[in-house]
């Protein structure tokens, strides 16, 4: 486990900002509409209303959210990366322990807009985190842990185990307010996939004359090969080269970038990859 002061203080002030605006959001948007966002999250506040409606009893945010996310932990710890579950633990943590001690703040009683703003706030925490290979915890460990080694983006998978948790809370509690939160965790799951799209492939098709050159500017930027093939231009007749690759959606900027700079009268057409079959390369969560 190798730590780079830069990279591992920039980390810690994003994983620190994610937990203030999360925990804001539990306590302002959440609470206030009674929704139940999925996930640990969603359990550990199914769990403190039940112990508070039927025992009168109530549990510190803190205990149950830190409890429920252990056998995540261990599975980060085991399957996807010490430092990327060492970030995540500390999200948790702080998260738990600002949301049972910092005020919360009503902006609205609408439950429609705290359903969708509320998910829209929870989605871009959640994208905040992964972009500096941290996590907020609880079901985001299984969706990454799915998604590295099954090859997919699995979130929608996520959505459909946190309907679960939304049907025992509208057993218990109401139908109102989980249907609610299925729009709150839908709008959540939303912002995910267009924010963070690691999981997401996209094709590349580049007309080139400089072959070699964007194959090898593609191989440095993204570390995917890419299949050169003959072709010839239709308006001129002239002999030109097709590279064809497939990359990361969350890299596929950087790889136009660079095969711009590698060829500027490239003509590159990028396309959404539906479904990959086959070895395909992602950069290792640390």
């Amino acid at each position: 486990m190798k730590f780079n002061p830069k990279e591992d203080v920039k980390r810690i002030i994003v994983v620190c900002l994610a937990s203030v605006i999360m925990a804001l959001n539990i306590k302002s948007f959440v609470r206030t509409g009674g929704l139940y966002p999925g996930g640990a999250t969603g359990i550990t506040l199914l769990i403190q209303r039940v112990a508070e409606m039927f025992f009168h009893v109530e549990l510190p945010y803190t205990l149950i959210n830190v409890a429920l996310n252990a056998f995540p932990v261990y599975i980060g710890f085991r399957f996807i990366g010490k430092k990327f579950t060492m970030y995540s633990c500390l999200m948790i943590v702080l998260t738990s322990v600002l949301t049972d001690f910092i005020p919360g703040y009503v902006i609205t009683y609408d439950t429609l807009l705290i359903s969708i703003f509320g998910g829209l706030i929870n989605g871009a925490v959640i994208s905040l985190c992964l972009m500096v290979n941290a996590t907020t915890g609880g079901t985001d460990f299984i969706a990454i842990f799915l998604s590295d080694k099954k090859g997919i983006d699995s979130w929608n998978m996520v959505l459909g185990l946190n309907v679960v948790i939304l049907a025992a809370a509208g057993i218990l509690f109401g139908w109102d307010k989980a249907l609610y939160s299925i729009i709150f965790q839908y709008t959540s799951t939303q912002v995910l996939h267009v924010l963070y799209r690691k999981y997401q492939q996209v094709t590349l098709f580049v007309v080139t004359d400089n072959a070699k050159d964007v194959y090898r500017a593609i191989a440095r930027t993204s570390n995917h090969g890419a299949t050169i093939m003959e072709g010839e231009g239709s308006y001129e007749g002239k002999e030109k080269k097709v590279v064809y690759s497939v990359v990361s959606g969350a890299e596929s900027k950087m790889v136009i970038r660079a095969v711009k700079e590698a060829d500027e009268h490239a003509f590159v057409n990028v396309l959404k990859t539906e479904k990959l079959d086959g070895k395909f390369y992602y950069k290792p969560n640390e």
